[in-house]
């Protein structure tokens, strides 16, 4: 059998060599695209608008109680509708509460923050070090190198070799006087 050549004239070969992806242009970057407008803030930014927005969520709490007044209904403006005893003096007891309640919540926590230093939040991330023996690094009692190794009969912390022969040389009262600079000494009562 003779192989089938595609004949020039088949619309159905026109129709294949026109969809061809192959034949067409492809540029590396859309020619529309265009870099975004928005800036990007770094942490410190961030930290410091959510301060500032904590500010000034509490002074317009310190404010909004006794200053605003509460709207009478037109139906008890004009008298053509007796109000109930009461029932307008639960209601501003409960909205002053209310403000009450969110002001001393407020008034805490910046008292809180402001007395103990820097609190560790999720919107605040300046926070003190962290005390869990695996992050504390262990320094050597002579040289102030990190050590790796401590001397079991003197408990005095050394870097290397060396230092362990001068530690086991020191004499007797000395190991005690660099376990007090450590703050690991004790004391008997």
């Amino acid at each position: 059998m003779a192989p089938i050549t595609p004949a020039g004239d088949d619309p159905h070969q026109q129709l294949l060599d026109q969809l061809d992806l192959t034949l067409m242009p492809r540029p590396f970057r859309n020619s529309h695209w265009r870099p975004s407008q928005r800036r990007n803030k770094n942490i410190k930014q961030i930290v410091a608008e959510a301060s500032r927005k904590e500010a000034s969520v509490l002074a317009t709490q310190n404010n909004s109680g006794s200053s605003t007044p509460h709207l009478q209904s037109s139906a008890n403006a004009t008298g053509s509708v007796t109000p109930l005893p009461g029932s307008a003096q639960v209601q501003s007891y409960i909205t002053q509460a209310a403000q009450n309640l969110s002001t001393i919540v407020l008034e805490r926590n910046l008292q809180a923050s402001l007395s103990s230093g820097p609190v560790p939040t999720y919107t605040n991330i300046e926070s003190a070090p962290s005390l869990h023996p695996a992050h504390q690094k262990h320094y050597c009692d002579i040289t102030g190198l990190p050590a790796p190794y401590t001397d079991p009969k003197s408990r005095l912390r050394y870097h290397n070799a060396e230092v362990f022969q001068v530690v086991r040389s020191l004499p007797q009262g000395v190991a005690e006087k660099y376990l007090e600079a450590r703050g690991a000494h004790v004391v008997l009562k």
